[in-house]
């Protein structure tokens, strides 16, 4: 099963339990609940909102922080890195959501393998906690658009190797920034999928918008009718997938831009 919706609250809804009544009226099926700017949210809250989205059939997700580091040269920034993923998984296991996007780091002056570990080692501690205090959520691990950042694919499956805690989470828009614009036909996007496949057998927690980007990669997102990348080459690909498949839209556009992918997949 295919599962759409925004990253973040429909425009004209206030608050994100508002917002699975309204998705569900609309047809969507998914919604990614942004911490992006801290994860404040009252426990009672967390869980109105799962009882809501199960109520509506919402597939719930969270984007923790923005402010997360873990291969900070200040051992402070790595400490409240790890307790600002921590506190959006417990968060996420309250209202029923399944991922936790994290956002994990910069590479400085490190190489690819030094980052890889010093990350790594970071992430599987904060699985370990996640173990021990019973949490239902994974970290997942986002592949990121900019190239001074941590985060291809062989880097989080490296991480994978060491904590079943972990998954990817695929950005289309990211990697076709990254790469310098690779995603060009639907072999491109079988390729990628291919990739994913090879290190995780599903399901897949993935974003999908429009990029603009220059040689250091990801600069903005982009609505659907951008084209970069293009939604209709991807759809018949993401449609011959064997496992369920989470599709959030960081498009402008939110909600719209879910039902216009909605569309796609309902004309093949």
């Amino acid at each position: 099963m295919i599962y759409l919706g925004p990253g973040g609250t429909p425009h004209g809804i206030k608050g994100t339990e508002a917002s699975m009544e309204y998705l569900a009226e609309e047809g969507l099926n998914a919604m990614e609940v942004q911490f992006v700017r801290g994860a404040r949210m009252k426990g009672s809250t967390a869980k109105k909102i799962g009882d809501k989205a199960e109520k509506y059939g919402i597939r719930l997700s969270i984007h923790a922080p923005y402010y997360i580091n873990l291969n900070s040269e200040k051992d402070e920034i790595i400490e409240k890195s790890k307790e600002r993923i921590l506190k959006s998984a417990r968060l996420g296991h309250i209202m029923g959501a399944r991922v936790i996007t994290v956002h994990a780091g910069y590479y400085g002056e490190l190489s690819s393998e030094e980052t890889t570990k010093i990350i790594g080692e970071n992430v599987v501690e904060c699985g370990e906690i996640i173990k021990e205090e019973d949490l239902d959520v994974k970290i997942g691990l986002e592949q990121m658009g900019r190239k001074k950042s941590w985060g291809t694919l062989d880097e989080i499956s490296k991480v994978m190797e060491k904590s079943d805690v972990v998954v990817p989470v695929l950005d289309f828009a990211h990697y076709h920034a990254r790469y310098n614009g690779i995603l060009r036909s639907e072999d491109d996007f079988k390729t990628l999928l291919e990739k994913y496949d090879s290190i995780h057998d599903g399901p897949l927690h993935s974003h999908f918008s429009s990029i603009e980007y220059n040689d250091t990669g990801e600069r903005s997102h982009l609505n659907m009718e951008d084209k970069e990348p293009d939604f209709e080459l991807l759809a018949p690909v993401l449609d011959k997938r064997p496992y369920d498949i989470t599709v959030i839209c960081e498009t402008p556009e939110l909600d719209r831009d879910s039902l216009r992918m909605k569309n796609i997949l309902g004309s093949l």
